[in-house]
């Protein structure tokens, strides 16, 4: 509701000028909103409106205020401070796809060749970004290049939302500087190396309805091509990235095609613990790689765990560096790949109600294997013929129950008297 009346609200007034000492054309005059358009943004492609953009920012930072940016193409080669109390707003109520290219779009071309370099949106504490479509008109499909981040956060409370992302070599970054409470909301596009990584987070992000997807940087009209884009994302992307963060809030997520989904790592900040529902993650190499967590761990509720990318598709693996506890409940898995679940991991592993099938041809390795920390599997389904579980040497305990497959459960037990296996549907 908000960002409909915010459209309409715009809509009356897509001539205003600074502040209060100026009225749209229809006479409608809007306190605290600055048009980058009285500050000289030309919006036509090819004029740099870098500074035109800045000055607006800074001009609302005096007492905090919209920056409004109407439809139109402003070239930025450079990069846009978002001061605190600064909220950029475009044309869009919600994320588009890129053809017909149209609405607030920006035409990013600074930093070509230096990840390094400042992000295209520097945001701090108490901002926002909304309402605009990002697009890279020098990223070429022929010669893919690196790219600095389009966003990067830090600090307190700083925003996201309703954006469009053609095809950002780098999406969005939070931290590694200090930062809390961050929100990322309603981002659609594709990227191309990372998608959203966030580190240093010390008090509950919230992500929420993002979609990571090659189809933005198919369109002809952005010089796309599926069959490239697919194939870079599938050998280089990490979707979802996250080291220190504590209680994120990861919900209604999805990435397609990925090197890998969601990837879980140790920084000098630290580790991660949250909860992740409703995420997806298909045409993958390995959905959800953890090599690190806290202590309590990650709490993964009805994922869509999809991989048959690459020589050795995988869903979940658990590296031997994580210590921490994952949860899977009623997940599902399917590929065809080669096995759902590896775990090498020295915490605790446990799913419950999930789905797990293979199908892949030829293949003879178990859906779930494990060879350290500790092991629970209950009330699951193995719906292809591969075996369904397999208890290797070095796993410390396991309990094994209540489970049910398309030929019974087949279970490979190397560690005894440690495991506990009780009313699964027998082997046929």
């Amino acid at each position: 509701m908000h960002n409909v009346c915010w459209s309409l609200l715009v809509s009356m007034c897509c001539l205003l000028t600074v502040g209060s000492h100026g009225s749209c054309e229809e006479g409608v005059t809007l306190d605290g909103v600055y048009n980058v358009r009285s500050f000289g943004a030309k919006a036509d492609g090819n004029t740099d409106d870098t500074a035109s953009i800045q000055k607006a920012c800074d001009e609302a930072a005096k007492q905090g205020g919209v920056v409004y940016i109407p439809a139109g193409r402003y070239l930025v080669k450079g990069s846009i401070k978002v001061p605190p109390g600064v909220h950029i707003k475009g044309s869009a109520a919600a994320p588009q796809y890129s053809e017909p290219l149209v609405g607030s779009v920006i035409l990013a071309v600074g930093g070509r060749d230096d990840e390094n370099a400042p992000a295209l949106f520097e945001m701090g504490s108490s901002c926002s970004v909304s309402g605009v479509v990002i697009y890279y008109p020098e990223q070429k499909v022929s010669d893919i290049r690196p790219y600095p981040w389009t966003f990067h956060l830090q600090g307190f409370d700083n925003t996201v939302e309703n954006v469009t992302l053609v095809n950002s070599y780098n999406g969005i970054k939070v931290g590694p500087e200090p930062n809390v409470r961050h929100r990322i909301r309603s981002v659609y596009g594709c990227t191309l190396r990372r998608g959203i990584f966030v580190d240093a987070c010390t008090d509950i992000g919230r992500i929420d309805n993002v979609q990571l997807h090659g189809h933005w940087w198919w369109a002809k009209e952005v010089g796309g091509d599926a069959e490239i884009v697919n194939k870079f994302m599938i050998d280089n992307l990490e979707a979802f990235v996250f080291g220190r963060t504590d209680w994120e809030y990861v919900t209604n997520t999805f990435v397609f095609p990925t090197k890998i989904g969601y990837k879980f790592i140790q920084t000098p900040s630290g580790a991660c613990n949250g909860q992740f529902c409703g995420i997806g993650s298909d045409w993958s190499q390995r959905c959800i790689v953890v090599e690190q967590i806290q202590p309590m761990g990650l709490l993964i509720t009805n994922a869509q765990l999809v991989a048959f990318a690459g020589e050795d598709p995988v869903s979940v693996v658990i590296e031997k560096t994580c210590t921490g506890s994952v949860r899977l409940v009623n997940c599902a898995f399917w590929g065809p790949s080669v096995q759902n679940v590896v775990s090498h991991g020295g915490g605790y592993l446990s799913l419950s109600d999930c789905y797990l099938s293979s199908g892949r041809q030829g293949n003879t390795k178990p859906l779930v294997e494990a060879d350290g920390g500790k092991l629970q599997v209950r009330g699951c389904t193995f719906a292809t013929t591969e075996p369904s579980i397999a208890l290797r040497k070095g796993l410390k305990h396991a309990i094994i129950t209540e489970n049910n497959g398309a030929k019974g459960v087949s279970i490979v037990d190397e560690i005894g008297d440690s495991a506990i296996i009780a009313n699964n549907e027998p082997p046929q």
